[in-house]
């Protein structure tokens, strides 16, 4: 296995990250703080007229035909620049569940909808058999009905669908089902925890769901498989943009005469965030390498997504220890990081349910 990126991954990392930085001031996380929609419109145009949407499409549905690989490239420089969008829930976590589970009819649909710039959210919640936070499906004879609550489902309100992963009643595998954003019975109830416009709280009150609009088995945990390893690659972004600019800062400013940066305090903070910065890099491609290569990445995965968020969490601690207080100020962007590290920390299970699952994977008690 080599994780060495090709040519071609180094231009789209490069021109993807040249992008971001020139449009970092009118589409950044500052810049949309309190924009509703949580993210630029304006951006989101330009990038699908580039073709990034459909990057990870496969050119028979009307994308470039690149892989998996490529669209977290790009969601690692969205992260470094801290560019807020719905590019890795609709791009990152429900296009390759798509493009793997579902029907003929279903992929040419859907996936040439989402290159289009449309977007899909994924409904995940934590669901068990009480129904808790978390949408369930009774079938019938024109399809299912849902029911149900999940939180945090990021950009709701600017989904066109949500790919939603409903459990039976009675237990057993989630099923996924691509659901109409306007379809009667949903609500969507803005959340403000994580930003404005970002996160949601949906309910599922007797929708209906056609026939043919359910994902083969195995959507379901892919949906969350993809969208933890994407949210890796979003947090490798961010850990390295904080490492950059942690040294940059230990070279600028000065203290008894001499850059900080000459303290062996300062050199060692610096080397250790440098470590998480690699590691996190190093284990988030493997998991994505072996999602996009079609093999089991079950621990892999798991593993991934608890190390790089605590890794990142780290890294965002250690550079408010190189900046001091200015890292706290509004005028400084290092605290936006950090408020990013814990929030993504969060997404598609925290380090502790993935640890668990590691746990499992390995048969340990």
């Amino acid at each position: 296995m080599d994780l060495t990126l090709t040519e071609d991954q180094e231009l789209i990392k490069s021109t993807a990250g040249e992008l971001l930085e020139s449009r970092s001031d009118a589409a950044g996380a500052r810049a949309v703080a309190e924009d509703p929609a949580g993210y630029s419109a304006a951006l989101w145009k330009e990038v699908t007229e580039l073709g990034w949407m459909g990057l990870g499409v496969p050119e028979a549905y009307g994308g470039l035909g690149s892989g998996f690989m490529e669209v977290c490239l790009l969601i690692e420089e969205m992260g470094r620049h801290l560019v807020p969008s719905p590019f890795l829930s609709t791009t990152g976590c429900c296009a390759p569940a798509i493009a793997a589970f579902g029907t003929e009819e279903q992929k040419r649909e859907w996936l040439g909808a989402i290159a289009r710039g449309r977007v899909v959210s994924p409904v995940l919640g934590r669901w068990d058999r009480a129904g808790a936070d978390g949408v369930v499906a009774a079938t019938s004879g024109e399809g299912a009905v849902l029911d149900g609550t999940a939180t945090f489902v990021p950009y709701a309100q600017a989904a066109h669908a949500y790919l939603v992963a409903a459990g039976d009643p009675s237990g057993g595998e989630r099923t996924a089902y691509l659901v109409d954003a306007s379809a009667p019975g949903i609500t969507v109830e803005p959340l403000t925890v994580i930003g404005p416009g970002r996160s949601y709280r949906v309910t599922f009150s007797g929708v209906t769901v056609p026939a043919g609009r359910a994902l083969a088995a195995g959507a379901a945990p892919a949906m969350s498989a993809y969208g933890a390893s994407a949210t890796c690659a979003e947090m490798v972004g961010g850990a390295q943009r904080v490492l950059d600019i942690s040294i940059e800062y230990a070279t600028q400013r000065e203290q008894f005469g001499k850059p900080i940066g000459s303290f062996q305090a300062v050199q060692h903070h610096c080397a250790d965030m440098a470590t998480d910065v690699l590691s996190s890099r190093f284990i988030a491609y493997e998991a994505i390498w072996r999602l996009s290569a079609g093999l089991d990445a079950t621990a892999e995965v798991s593993m991934a997504k608890a190390w790089v968020s605590e890794a990142y969490e780290r890294v965002c601690a250690l550079g408010h220890q190189v900046h001091g207080a200015i890292g706290f100020t509004a005028e400084h962007d290092l605290h936006r990081y950090s408020a990013h590290a814990t929030a993504a920390a969060l997404t598609f299970g925290d380090g502790d349910h993935h640890w668990d699952r590691v746990a499992d994977h390995l048969g340990l008690p």
